[in-house]
């Protein structure tokens, strides 16, 4: 499951002056997904950086250090800036101000959030599948033991936390490049994937209400999980 990182920065929204992460995207048993702000020229990326629009109360991406569950096994080489399950572990773009152009009444608007990056994942890794002839399974191992299978974010923060090289508590390992995300999902991250000719089913679904998970209901401080709502 694809699980949003949160749209509150690294408090997650929280006044108690502390880090937060947000839950279910803490579990180690789901995706989380953080997100960028994307400028394109045409089809072509141009930038791509955390996204943090907080100084216009915009939101920004989710992420940190879960204080509840501990670094799973496919994040123990991820460099991880302290010991604890690490959120997110893949992002997208997210920001309202270049998010996705939906139709509510007749009228053309531009969404964002992470929870659009959950269904955008989930679009993809359902390509990946009919691609591959196979469901994929818990795709963990699969990203992070081929991370040049994303696009590595290095600039910008999400107010607690930088970008950096490798995986980042802003943005993960990155955002899908995805004929090679395709790629790595079937051979399960053991070699590393080749691209092969583009493929218009590459693109990544798009739809913001296609019915993905959202993370943004409850802190990872302590919460119940009988106490939020999907």
């Amino acid at each position: 499951m694809y699980v949003a990182a949160g749209d509150n920065g690294a408090t997650d929204g929280a006044d108690d002056g502390g880090l937060h992460v947000d839950f279910p995207a803490s579990s180690p048993s789901v995706v989380g997904c953080g997100g960028t702000k994307l400028t394109l020229d045409g089809t072509t990326i141009t930038d791509e950086v955390v996204w943090n629009e907080l100084s216009s109360n915009d939101g920004a991406t989710g992420g940190g250090i879960s204080s509840h569950f501990s670094t799973p096994g496919y994040q123990t080489s991820a460099g991880l800036p302290d010991e604890g399950r690490g959120v997110p572990d893949i992002a997208g773009n997210a920001d309202p101000f270049t998010g996705y152009v939906v139709r509510v009444d007749g009228q053309d608007q531009v969404i964002g959030g992470t929870s659009a990056v959950a269904p955008l994942w989930a679009g993809l890794t359902a390509l990946a599948n009919q691609r591959n002839g196979a469901a994929i399974g818990a795709p963990h191992a699969s990203l992070y033991l081929t991370p040049t299978a994303l696009r590595d974010i290095t600039i910008g923060d999400n107010a607690g936390y930088s970008a950096a090289t490798g995986w980042d508590a802003c943005t993960g390992l990155g955002t899908p490049r995805g004929d090679l995300v395709v790629a790595a999902f079937a051979s399960g991250g053991r070699t590393s994937p080749v691209a092969s000719a583009p493929d218009p089913r590459d693109a990544v679904v798009s739809d913001a209400a296609s019915a993905g998970l959202s993370g943004s209901d409850a802190a990872d401080s302590g919460v119940s999980p009988n106490e939020f709502s999907w």
